[in-house]
């Protein structure tokens, strides 16, 4: 046996944590890779060059020297950018998006679709594979997984969406993660059970890939909150794993009570809800806008801050929910103690518009005070949920690369 096979051999329990942390740009060089996994550097360039055989990770040996550098310098690793894809699909109220995704988190392609949901979600995930397959026919590359987004909570591990599927007419314990397997099936898209077929709700989805490639990166404790196109959904992400609790249930921070007195009705039965007390329908409401059909509620709303911020209405629109999301975010932080909070949606530009306001509610009404002053920015990822999708398809590659090579 040659002392590579040896290398090679010791080293296999180490491609998939390699993998991961190249996919997270967190061992930009193989001397990184080394120390980060804890082996020699000859075991570290075997794993290295096993990633690069299975087409995951480009190797450069040939790496310039920066100024001032001592030493010969590392090689350096990246992802391959024309390496295999996943398919990625996200669901909302007016309709879906289709994406390929490479390792990295790199969207390749994608394309929306803007139809109404029918009650039958057969009809919309069919149109989701048959977007994604036109663009993997499109683009020739190699499909190893696919994932699903879909704006409710999803029930684990049955894939079934679980409590109202948030302005879906999609019946309660609706068997997502069935109907979507059969459309990949049909389409011809099989492969890796594990891999082809994973579901998770939005928010969740969009929490994990802010972690591994946006603004969620290096937090311990990382709460995501975010409007879609209407509602207002929660994540929790925990030394890089989502917490779902018992179920898949967790963190539906939507319902929290903000606006006890004459708040609006909400559709789980409450009043004064996040969910409708922030979210974009709130919004044009409250700056004494009607919605129209053109366009989503969410790109409404942003075109409406973007054209007319000055606008005394849109003002007092910013504040009103500011303050709900900064008394909804204060109670979070009382409870859950996180490191980091991002936000998204809309609520991403409601931080924007007065990022002091939002900060100086959530430290009236925390425990800790400014003391305590948790960090809040912006979800910095386009499409974030479909890039967490793409994380679900991704996680068994990323758990055994050799999956890849049929287990060999």
């Amino acid at each position: 046996m040659t002392p590579t096979r040896t290398r090679l051999d010791r080293g296999r329990g180490a491609l998939g944590p390699a993998l991961e942390l190249v996919h997270t740009g967190r061992a930009p060089t193989r001397a990184v890779l080394t120390s980060e996994l804890g082996v020699t550097r000859a075991t570290a360039g075997a794993v290295a060059a096993e990633l690069e055989a299975l087409g995951l990770i480009q190797v450069d040996s040939r790496p310039g020297a920066g100024a001032g550098h001592q030493g010969r310098p590392s090689h350096r690793l990246a992802v391959d950018p024309d390496g295999p894809v996943v398919l990625a699909g996200q669901v909302h109220a007016d309709g879906f998006r289709a994406a390929l995704v490479g390792l990295g988190g790199r969207i390749v392609a994608t394309v929306p679709g803007s139809m109404a949901v029918p009650a039958d979600p057969a009809h919309v995930l069919g149109a989701v594979v048959e977007a994604g397959a036109r663009l993997l026919r499109e683009t020739g590359r190699r499909c190893v997984g696919a994932g699903l987004a879909v704006p409710s909570a999803v029930a684990e591990p049955e894939g079934t969406v679980a409590l109202n599927p948030l302005h879906l007419e999609w019946p309660r314990g609706t068997h997502v993660r069935g109907a979507f397997t059969r459309a990949l099936t049909a389409a011809g898209l099989t492969g890796d059970t594990e891999a082809f077929g994973r579901i998770g709700n939005d928010v969740n989805l969009a929490a994990l890939a802010e972690h591994r490639h946006g603004a969620g990166r290096g937090a311990r404790h990382l709460l995501c909150v975010a409007t879609g196109h209407r509602g207002v959904g929660g994540a929790l992400v925990i030394d890089g794993r989502l917490h779902t609790g018992s179920s898949g249930l967790a963190l539906e921070v939507g319902h929290l009570t903000v606006n006890p007195d004459g708040g609006r009705l909400c559709h789980c039965g409450s009043r004064g809800c996040l969910d409708v007390e922030t979210d974009p329908l709130a919004f044009l409401t409250t700056a004494g806008r009607v919605p129209g059909p053109e366009v989503s509620l969410l790109q409404q709303s942003r075109d409406l801050l973007r054209d007319e911020p000055g606008d005394p209405a849109v003002r007092a629109a910013v504040g009103i929910l500011t303050d709900r999301l900064g008394q909804g975010l204060a109670g979070l932080v009382n409870i859950l103690n996180p490191d980091r909070i991002i936000l998204g949606g809309l609520h991403r530009d409601l931080l924007a518009a007065d990022p002091e306001r939002l900060a100086a509610v959530v430290a009236e009404r925390s425990l800790w005070g400014r003391g305590g002053e948790v960090p809040i920015a912006e979800c910095s990822l386009d499409h974030d949920s479909l890039v967490g999708a793409a994380e679900l398809a991704w996680q068994p590659v990323l758990d055994d690369p050799l999956r890849l090579a049929g287990g060999a």
